[in-house]
């Protein structure tokens, strides 16, 4: 695979970023491709491996070491097609995947992975800029019908695959457009929206039929809407955020992060917002809490909006800079990951726990914390012990909680529906058939597993759609 011995004649090189003071300017997308000869060199770099480790770190079963070495053949279309052939939307994974792949690389036990990200959004922005990409059209129809509702990366990837097998397919979305959080979650500034857009284009043409500003449970009912279909098919994502309830919390000032994005992305795209108040964080000492990729992206919205100083607190420890590869290899590791947006000048601390918000005349002005050790008992479990005398006053003007989601919204369709939920709240379907407990009624995504990655809802969704395709037909063609 690539060159037998190009990982030792090529070093890592990977995509860089545009300067700090410009891109905070704007929402357009700021990393610089690597240039198509030293594209070739990082393709080289992958190993001829007795066991490819980055099989077992990508959730849709990328065939990485091929498509690295047709790029390293300079053959993108070829490689273009393998991609594709386990990945409906690389163009998405390729720009906002974590890349867990990278982690399982072997020649990441010395911090020197291939640079598979950046050679995935390679291969897939040139096959779009050679108009290589084409509507996958099945002419042979099976006269069965599927409504798909909820149009995020699970949803859609079901949606196409159904399509591509011969059904008729309509994907459902409450929003104006379709993408889900990829469209109203996701800043522009790391993925670009025409890129959902062409796509849509694409499944359209494949026979998809695309339902917008419909909320499924609310507008219309979901047991009505089911009489029309052979199958009926839940993508709607976790929805439902985790809270905050501690003395304070209601003033104003204090913001669900996912809100407050999703109101920038609307603004980007000229769509109405549709709110009561606009959250807007210019000229103000922002605090974030929560310190995953939704705090992050936050963060990088928060300095565009013009903040005066954007500061992010997390609950658990801080990850070590560097960690054991001899014990963490080829797993994902916890280890101290900087975002784009944490270099463009974030105030970053850890250990700590909100105790109260201070308020006058209904707005927040300062949050009380307080320092937190995590002491792990002999049966596994941790405790969250407050550190006495280590109480703190952070003045702010605007808080944005990005503490994550606990389940889907049971509101309105799945309480319609009832179907039977897991012990966390998701509806509950096994990765095989993907059926909930109704007949006919599939679910996959992030209302099925929880919150997660892009790339483990696209996985889901091509799965899911193998379900239902058997679940139809007793027989499938279409990959898992």
């Amino acid at each position: 695979m690539g060159k037998p011995t190009g990982f030792m004649e090529f070093d890592l090189k990977d995509r860089d970023y545009g300067p700090v003071i410009e891109r905070v300017q704007h929402y357009n997308e700021f990393v610089i491709p690597l240039p198509p000869d030293e594209l070739i060199k990082q393709s080289a770099r992958c190993m001829d491996c007795g066991i490819p480790y980055c099989h077992q770190g990508c959730p849709v079963d990328n065939i990485i070491p091929d498509w690295n070495d047709l790029v390293y053949r300079s053959e993108f279309k070829k490689a273009a097609e393998v991609l594709h052939s386990t990945n409906n939307f690389p163009e998405f994974t390729g720009r906002i995947c974590p890349a867990p792949c990278q982690e399982a690389c072997t020649l990441n036990i010395d911090d020197k992975p291939v640079a598979i990200k950046t050679i995935e959004c390679a291969i897939i922005d040139r096959a779009w800029d050679e108009d290589w990409v084409k509507p996958e059209i099945n002419l042979i129809k099976t006269r069965k019908s599927i409504a798909v509702i909820g149009s995020g990366p699970a949803g859609m990837a079901c949606a196409q695959q159904l399509a591509r097998a011969g059904h008729t397919v309509k994907l459902y979305e409450k929003n104006n457009k379709i993408g889900g959080l990829l469209r109203y979650g996701i800043p522009d500034f790391k993925m670009e929206k025409h890129l959902i857009d062409r796509r849509v284009e694409q499944m359209t043409a494949e026979g998809v039929t695309m339902e917008t500003g419909i909320n499924v449970g609310g507008d219309v009912k979901v047991n009505e809407l089911m009489k029309g279909f052979d199958a009926v098919v839940l993508t709607g994502g976790a929805e439902t955020p985790r809270e905050l309830p501690v003395p304070g919390r209601n003033a104003d000032g204090i913001e669900l992060a996912m809100d407050f994005l999703s109101q920038q992305n609307r603004r980007v795209s000229h769509e109405e917002i549709n709110c009561t108040k606009e959250i807007l964080a210019n000229d103000k000492d922002v605090i974030v809490i929560g310190g995953g990729d939704t705090g992050s992206d936050c963060v990088g919205t928060s300095f565009r909006h013009g903040a005066k100083s954007v500061t992010q607190l997390e609950i658990l420890p801080q990850p070590p800079e560097k960690v054991e590869k001899g014990i963490t290899w080829p797993d994902w590791p916890m280890k101290l990951r900087t975002s784009s947006s944490h270099e463009e000048g974030a105030i970053r601390d850890w250990s700590v726990t909100t105790k109260k918000f201070e308020v006058e005349d209904g707005k927040v002005v300062s949050l009380i914390i307080k320092r937190v050790d995590w002491a792990q008992n002999n049966d596994g479990s941790v405790d969250l012990i407050e550190v006495e005398g280590t109480e703190e006053k952070l003045p702010t003007d605007l808080v944005l909680l990005a503490m994550g989601f606990v389940h889907p919204t049971h509101q309105g369709m799945v309480a319609d529906l009832g179907v039977v939920l897991d012990d966390r709240g998701n509806v509950k379907a096994n990765t095989i058939e993907y059926q909930t407990s109704m007949p006919g009624v599939f679910c996959a995504g992030d209302m099925r597993r929880g919150q997660s990655l892009v790339v483990w809802a696209i996985r889901e969704g091509r799965q899911c759609a193998h379900a239902v395709d058997k679940f139809l037909m007793s027989r499938s063609n279409l990959p898992r």
